[in-house]
């Protein structure tokens, strides 16, 4: 059995403890996940200036609310009902649809892909359209579900060990074992949305299924069938206290709303996920002590037990190498949890030397960083306009794929912000000023050189000038934060290994056809 203020006290003192942890995982979570949708508010929302939309040449988002209203136009155009979609009515419909809804949605995909066959027929428009409505359930699958596990393996973890990393909410991508979990929660979603047709059903499985993720974070290779079992058992004359419990939520869900989602990045969310591990918790070690039906799938006593040191020795030398590959991270640390003793063990292929955020870079480096990142930041970008509007749209400045942007943001950070690497928040805060500052230079020069607004952020609350706006400048800022981590060490190491004169060769290929490119595109533009 377990007490809501119980459960509560004991979040609060993990809160506590490891603060600033727990809330960057909730962070990232609601940033590149369907989840927390209201917590991402202050950061995205778009407040009209004038009747007419302000036009971007180059945009990222379109509200999910113009999908909802002009998909009921255009099924109901010949009705009084459009009618009732103007003035204060629609403000408030529009309001109420992005606050509780995420960006990347296979729902608000498919509806902006329908209004497309409405207006455009069925041409290239809708086949891009249809291809991001694939591209967003790819993207919930084996992006967000994947994440939403390993965010609750993050806070089963923290209760026991308080230096547990934040990459921990990567850890299956590591283990190289997405594919399955991917599969239980598709199932998970699937029958949810069957019992949400039923409304009360709905609720109810709600909770029925609301274990999956933490069963799943704790043994990625349950069975379908065994995950839904143990999440059913466990939550077996329970849902009415974890109804309850969601209930005695409401008022910090009411003041977050009242701050724009701003209250849930720094207490509200990392405060529920605290309380909710607490209680999985607890009713998986009722479940185990009391050896009920399938309780050898609840494997993990790690979570529970901390290993001394001398039993981390004693392991280590115990240690069977052919059960999979001993990944190096620091076992004799009592703070974090034993990963080499985790059930499940990454492949051989997948083991890595450790990513070294601090290592030196040379000229060539920096000049194939520089070309490489304006690479991803095109395919990023294409792939982010196709997801969230359902239009393949060209940058409106080089006609190839480089976004120059990403290059100069990408070598700036690794001269300027490396050498805080072991401060991440300090990392992520100068890397958000750089990308502002980059970005409201960049747009101000091009603007001045060729009278092209690349983007226009007018409508977007919390915007400078239109030229920059909070929301981008922090999304920016974390993957300024994965590629000095991350995507530059990695990058780096393989370029290395080409050798010297190939090395000078893939430059000298690259930036002739970047060369090539600006002179073809600005001659366009002035001629």
């Amino acid at each position: 059995m377990w007490k809501r203020k119980i459960m509560k006290r004991k979040a609060i003192a993990l809160l506590k403890q490891n603060y600033w942890r727990m809330i960057s995982v909730c962070f990232l979570i609601a940033i590149l996940t369907a989840s927390y949708a209201v917590s991402t508010t202050f950061l995205n929302l778009q407040i009209p200036s004038s009747p007419e939309p302000a036009e971007a040449v180059f945009t990222l988002t379109v509200p999910n609310s113009d999908a909802v209203i002009g998909a009921v136009r255009n099924f109901a155009e010949k009705t009084p009902l459009p009618a009732l979609f103007n003035g204060i009515v629609e403000d408030v419909i529009a309001v109420l649809i992005d606050l509780f809804s995420s960006t990347i949605s296979v729902f608000f995909t498919l509806l902006r892909t329908i209004n497309t066959a409405f207006t455009d027929g069925f041409g290239l428009s809708v086949f891009f359209a249809a291809v991001s409505v694939l591209l967003a359930f790819l993207y919930q699958i084996f992006v967000s579900n994947i994440l939403i596990i390993g965010e609750r393996r993050f806070f089963l973890e923290n209760r026991s060990y308080r230096q547990t990393p934040v990459s921990k909410i990567f850890f299956l991508y590591k283990l190289r074992s997405e594919r399955h979990p991917a599969w239980v929660m598709l199932c998970r979603s699937f029958f949810q949305f069957l019992w949400n047709l039923t409304v009360i059903g709905g609720i109810a499985k709600h909770y029925e299924y609301i274990l999956i993720p933490y069963i799943l974070a704790e043994n990625p290779k349950v069975s379908r069938k065994d995950a839904f079992t143990l999440s059913r058992q466990l939550m077996r004359r329970n849902k009415w206290k974890f109804f309850l419990l969601d209930l005695s939520f409401l008022g910090w869900h009411f003041l977050s709303l009242c701050t724009l989602g701003l209250l849930s990045y720094v207490f509200v969310h990392p405060y529920v996920a605290a309380c909710r591990a607490e209680i999985y918790a607890t009713l998986r070690r009722n479940y185990v002590l009391s050896r009920s039906p399938g309780y050898e799938s609840l494997n993990d006593s790690y979570l529970e037990h901390v290993p001394s040191e001398d039993e981390l020795l004693i392991s280590k030398a115990l240690y069977d190498d052919s059960q999979g590959p001993y990944t190096k991270i620091s076992y004799f640390d009592p703070e974090q949890y034993p990963v080499f003793l985790f059930s499940v063990q990454p492949p051989l292929r997948a083991v890595k030397n450790p990513v070294n955020p601090a290592r030196r870079y040379d000229g060539l480096s920096y000049l194939f960083l520089f070309a490489a990142f304006s690479i991803f930041g095109w395919l990023l970008e294409t792939l982010l306009q196709l997801i969230t509007t359902g239009i393949w749209t060209a940058e409106p400045v080089l006609s190839g794929p480089w976004l120059p942007l990403y290059g100069a943001y990408g070598v700036l950070s690794l001269l300027l912000v490396r050498r805080f690497y072991r401060k991440p928040v300090t990392t992520f805060v100068l890397n958000l000023l750089l990308y502002s500052a980059l970005e409201y230079l960049s747009s101000a020069v091009i603007e001045l050189l060729t009278g092209i607004r690349v983007h226009d952020y007018s409508d977007f609350f919390l915007n400078l000038n239109g030229r920059i706006y909070l929301g981008g400048s922090v999304s920016f800022a974390i993957i300024g934060c994965a590629f000095l981590y991350y995507l530059a060490p990695r990058w780096t190491d393989r370029y290395m290994k080409l050798g010297h004169s190939r090395r000078i060769i893939v430059c000298a290929v690259l930036y002739a056809l970047f060369a090539a490119d600006v002179i073809y595109s600005f001659r366009l533009i002035f001629l």
